[in-house]
């Protein structure tokens, strides 16, 4: 590249008319202003961004030119160091970006489930800026298991004899199955056999485990004798599946678990049941929809039990094996566990949550997630009346906005179809009396326009498109998230 001469500061000595005057590259590094960028992105990443900026500039006034229009003017140092400046801050900002959950759906798998206390975003913290025991045993002096972390408190508030934790639940079954029951079959009735999010399938599970899935029952009915009758020296383990992401209703039947566990220990074999979404509380006391606990299926007879930890449990993503004493030995012995196991800052977050779970009387307090869960429908309602009008003078008449009730979701891979009574604002495109779309908004689709603009603004802001409206549900709207959720409205201005 020339960078041209100090005299005239362009990137060509060549001033014949017509001729392209950019800064030169040296002379934009070397000004005043340019330093505050290379202090904070460093001189080499300055450089070449600048360098590519240049090139982009020249390329589009020779465009222009051979187009036969109008040389533009060249912009000046100032107008190069702003765009440059736009760049770096564009080419290093985080595509992990934080956003507001408008869904209506609290455990929402695409924006990462489960929201952490701050006793668990404090430990994780600490765990960043320190060295920790993760595998040592500080009274003995010697290596230690980082199981040993949580153990203790997942076997109090369960009632298992032991667990063990990988870095999901899928992780969880894979390990299980393919520790119990490599080469052997599984149990399992036809009607359990669901599809998790990202077309991941209980089957798929067993086959890359190694185990045979032996299906047993029909979609709809499965009786007790058919696992009765599938048993036999193959067999290796007897699973439940807890279908939390879908319900069968109408001419059904299910095997309960305090049916199945003494077939399983008749037949010799342990009985596994994955709960998937698992709570250790029961949610009823919350004013929320049942659902199986991990004790109650301890003490139900499954020796073997999975869940998540970023799901009801409102923890960080894990899978949590607890069961059997010899059966988790077995499974912390395979070369598996190893490849699934999770890091110090899981293990940092998970432990102060679980904590939480010994004051139940305050878990509606502290634990995230169950705070929004139980958050009253009557908080979002002052919410959604003091927003509205912020909302409706920043879209102005293109769209009209009012509070309104609706339902919440618990989440769509936990308890799905329980709903819970919400509010928020509902807003639809503006129409005329012939039904056409006001304000000369030139779209056929002004509530996907709505939808991306709302999702342009620096912290974007999440909602659902149905009956050709735009909801937008404050259930998750914390009241520490109000005001800078206010603030930015105001950028949606036209």
């Amino acid at each position: 590249m020339n960078n041209g001469t100090a005299n005239h500061g362009t990137e060509t000595g060549n001033l014949a008319a017509g001729a392209i005057r950019l800064p030169a590259v040296h002379l934009l590094l070397s000004d005043p202003a340019c330093a505050e960028l290379i202090n904070e992105y460093g001189r080499v990443q300055t450089l070449e961004t600048a360098r590519l900026l240049l090139a982009e500039l020249r390329s589009l006034m020779l465009a222009s030119r051979r187009d036969g229009g109008t040389m533009p003017a060249a912009p000046d140092i100032p107008a190069v160091l702003a765009q440059l400046g736009e760049r770096l801050r564009a080419n290093n900002r985080s595509p992990l970006r934080p956003v507001f959950n408008l869904t209506g759906t609290v455990l929402h798998t695409n924006l990462g489930r489960a929201l952490l206390p701050d006793a668990a975003v404090q430990a994780v913290t600490e765990a960043l800026r320190w060295p920790m025991n993760l595998e040592w045993d500080i009274d003995t002096g010697k290596r230690g298991d980082r199981d040993n972390l949580i153990e203790e408190l997942l076997l109090e508030l369960t009632g298992a004899e032991a667990a063990t934790i990988v870095n999901n639940n899928a992780a969880a079954l894979l390990l299980m199955l393919n520790t119990v029951a490599q080469g052997k079959e599984v149990i399992v009735s036809r009607g359990e056999l669901v599809e998790i999010g990202g077309a991941f399938r209980i089957p798929d599970i067993m086959t890359r485990a190694g185990a045979v899935l032996r299906e047993v029952g029909s979609t709809n009915r499965t009786h007790l004798k058919d696992y009765a009758e599938a048993a036999g020296p193959q067999t290796a383990l007897m699973m439940k599946v807890h279908c939390s992401n879908y319900a069968i209703t109408g001419f059904t039947k299910s095997v309960e678990l305090l049916e199945l566990a003494p077939l399983a220990k008749k037949s010799g074999v342990p009985l596994a049941v994955d709960l998937g979404s698992g709570t250790l509380v029961d949610l009823e006391q919350y004013g929320l929809p049942h659902e199986t606990t991990v004790r109650e299926t301890i003490a139900g007879g499954a020796d073997l039990v999975t869940f998540s930890g970023d799901k009801l449990l409102g923890g960080p993503q894990c899978g949590i094996i607890v069961g059997r004493a010899d059966l988790i030995a077995q499974i912390k012995k395979n070369p598996l566990k190893r490849a699934l196991r999770v890091g110090k800052l899981t293990l940092a977050a998970l432990e102060p949550v679980l904590a939480l779970y010994r004051a139940p009387d305050l878990l509606a307090h502290r634990l995230t997630t169950l705070r929004l869960l139980t958050r009253p429908a009557s908080a979002m309602q002052a919410l959604a009346q003091e927003i509205a009008p912020v909302m409706q003078a920043a879209l102005g008449t293109q769209y009209q906005v009012q509070s309104e009730a609706m339902m919440s979701q618990i989440g769509s891979g936990a308890l799905p179809v329980d709903q819970l009574p919400s509010y928020g604002l509902l807003i639809r495109a503006s129409v005329d009396k012939a039904g056409d779309k006001l304000s000369g908004q030139r779209t056929s689709n002004p509530l996907g326009l709505l939808e991306q603009r709302l999702r342009s603004l620096p912290v974007p802001v999440i909602g659902r498109v149905a009956q050709d409206a735009l909801w937008l549900d404050l259930r998750c709207l914390d009241e520490h998230q109000r005001q800078r959720f206010i603030d930015q409205l105001a950028l949606l201005r036209a």
